[in-house]
Order: structure tokens, then C-alpha cells, then sequence
């Protein structure tokens, strides 16, 4: 049979895709047809249901050594934009959320590549966390900073992981990914963690018993071959440990960065990518629409293309607006049903590792 057939044949089955097969169907398929069969294939994994939880993301620094050309959040030190949380200001978001804030269930933390801050800021912070939210998930720190942190203590990234986990760290974001491709990073992220080190990160995670997301930055340098490699790694991987809960894939804002020459990625391409993402990656349980990167009419027609989580309420998030995201900071649970009901699936609430939460 020719490669169109077997392609289509597979992707109508829900059977595993080949790199080939999955080229294929991303360059030559519709997106109305890959929504179809990324429908399909999101129903056989969670129904009609689509998941969000109740979370509150908070940044600690946008200081940052890696100077990431990609970036529009990081600065360099003395950079008047430049902003670091003390252990004080954490508990008073922290405080501020537990007051304003009801069935909270994560706190979410990224941050940057700080130069002067040691691993015990890090350790401490996770420890107020726990302290004031003990029965709260973190899902904190990607790859990328554990392997900063194990550039700044002198421990292997097995220590450090150890280390974080035993001061409250429940599970790792999975961010910093971008492409896992070392020509690509060498132009877009030169100075911070390798794919090596990424992966080697996320395994070990795994192995330690951490669940994790995983994630992509696609639309700036990369090609569509390898676009579709890093989903293909992806895969290798869960088959490898089993600890992806859910891929994020996060369309490039070059507004604010060293490529504002780069043409934004259409809606069409965000929503056909999210389609070919969820018939790759089999073995992964879910896959989110992140409301803010892509604005909530888009994240609402991506439940149509195999996507089955809008993420969370978030409450802050920073990042994503310093490249020019214009949608808003939170969502309240209200609206987020609202999106799911009028989208025609079943809104329920989980936390951190999918366990579904019932409210009275």
C-alpha cells in the first residue's frame, strides 16, 4: 500500500504512527480531517470529558544567565525590568491565594537562570510552600533550571531532584523543552540545557517517581521534519518510563524577542499541530489547549482536535505576556466550564495528577 493509505488507514484506527506516515499526514491532510481522527483518538482516551484545575502560577525571577534569544520574559542583571521574589513575597501571594482563592490544588512555578541565587532559595521556597499549603501539589522548575541547579550546587541532577523532592517538589512542569533538536537550540537557546540534558532530566524524574508534562515551543526556526522529531521523542520516552501526563505544545510569540521578523503562527497551523500531536503521541494520557498561549476561541475549537485540557485558572502568569500574548491572567472555574459545556464535552476539575474533584 502507498504511504497515503497506510498513513490515513492508521490515523482513522488509531493505530501507531511512523515518522513518515505522521510527516505525511501533517503536509498533505486537512485540518478538518486531522481533527476528525484526533477526535477519535481523544474520546478512546478520556471520553467526553475535558479537564482543568484550579492553579496559581507564580514566577520567582526574570533574571536570567541563559539570554535566550527566543525570550521575551529574561532580562540581564541591572535591567530595570528585572524583578526577584524573597521568601517574604512568596508567602504573601501565597497568603493572598489561600484568601482569595477556593479548592486550590497547585501552585506552579517557572522561573529564569539567576545568577547569584543558590540552591538553598530554591529548597527554602518549596519548604514555606509546604508549609502553608501542605496539602497542595507544586509542579515546579523544568528541566532546564534543575539542570542550572545542578550547575550551582555542584550535585548531579539525580541529587538534585532528590534534594527538591524532599523539600516538597511533587512534579516538574516539563517546560524548556522548546525542540528537542541541538541545531535548532544552538540559534534559539545556546546557553542553557542541551536535549541530552533534558531528557536525561525528565527520565530521571520519571524513575524517581515524578510525574511530568511535556512540552513544545514550535514556529520560530525549526522545520515541520523537526517539529514532528520532537514529538516522536517524546514518544520514545513514555514508552521508556511512563511518566508524561500531558503534552503542551505552545505556538511562538516573537513579539519582544530577537526574532520579531518571524511571522506569528496562524490559529490554523496551532490547531492542525494539536491534531497530528494527539495521533503521535499515543502513549500520553492527555493533551492541552493552554487557554492563554493560544486565546480562549482557539483553545475551545482545539477540544475539537483531540485536545482534552484547558489547564488551569492560573491566576498570574507572566512569561507568555512579555512576547505579546493579550489574553487575560486568570480564568475563574465558571468560565472554564462554560468553554468546555458550550464546546459540547464534560467539564471536570482535577488536580495535579488527574484525580477527578468533586465539590460540594
Amino acid at each position: 500500500m502507498s504511504i497515503q493509505t497506510t498513513a490515513i488507514q492508521k490515523a482513522k484506527n488509531g493505530e501507531r504512527l511512523s515518522f513518515t506516515e505522521a510527516l505525511y499526514l501533517y503536509e498533505n491532510v486537512d485540518l478538518i480531517d486531522l481533527a476528525i481522527w484526533a477526535r477519535q483518538a481523544k474520546i478512546r482516551q478520556s471520553g467526553q470529558k475535558v479537564y482543568y484545575n484550579i492553579n496559581r502560577h507564580i514566577n520567582l525571577s526574570n533574571i536570567c544567565t541563559a539570554a535566550c534569544p527566543l525570550c521575551a520574559f529574561s532580562c540581564e542583571e541591572g535591567d530595570k525590568r528585572g524583578f526577584m521574589l524573597t521568601k517574604e513575597d512568596v508567602i504573601a501571594k501565597i497568603k493572598n491565594t489561600i484568601a482569595t482563592v477556593p479548592n486550590l490544588t497547585e501552585i506552579h512555578i517557572v522561573s529564569s537562570l539567576h545568577p547569584h541565587n543558590d540552591f538553598n532559595y530554591y529548597i527554602e521556597i518549596l519548604k514555606t510552600i509546604k508549609e502553608l499549603l501542605p496539602n497542595v501539589h507544586i509542579q515546579a522548575f523544568t528541566p532546564v533550571e534543575i539542570v542550572h541547579f545542578a550547575n550551582i550546587s555542584g550535585k548531579t541532577i539525580d541529587e538534585v531532584l532528590s534534594v527538591l523532592k524532599e523539600a516538597g517538589l511533587d512534579s516538574l512542569p516539563g517546560g524548556g523543552a522548546e525542540i528537542l533538536d541541538d541545531e535548532v537550540r544552538k540559534i534559539i537557546c545556546p546557553n542553557k540545557a542541551t536535549s541530552e540534558q533534558w531528557i536525561y532530566t525528565i527520565k530521571t524524574a520519571h524513575k524517581m517517581g515524578m510525574k511530568t508534562n511535556a512540552s513544545e515551543l514550535y514556529g520560530h526556526v525549526e522545520t515541520i521534519a523537526q517539529r514532528l522529531k520532537h514529538l516522536f521523542t517524546l514518544r520514545d520516552i513514555q514508552d521508556e518510563t511512563g511518566g508524561f501526563q500531558a503534552f503542551i505544545s505552545f505556538p511562538f510569540h516573537p513579539a519582544n524577542t530577537a526574532f520579531p521578523d518571524i511571522k506569528p503562527i496562524t490559529s490554523y497551523e496551532s490547531l492542525k499541530f494539536i491534531a497530528i500531536s494527539r495521533l503521535v503521541l499515543d502513549n500520553i494520557p492527555h493533551i492541552k489547549a493552554f487557554w492563554m498561549m493560544l486565546t480562549l476561541p482557539i483553545a475551545q475549537f482545539a477540544l475539537a482536535c483531540g485536545a482534552d485540557d484547558l489547564d488551569g485558572t492560573v491566576e498570574e502568569e507572566k512569561i507568555i505576556h512579555a512576547a505579546g500574548a493579550h489574553t487575560g491572567q486568570k480564568m475563574t472555574t465558571t468560565q472554564l466550564e462554560h468553554i468546555i459545556r458550550t464546546a459540547g464535552y464534560i467539564p471536570v476539575q482535577r488536580d495535579s495528577l488527574y484525580n477527578e474533584i468533586k465539590n460540594d
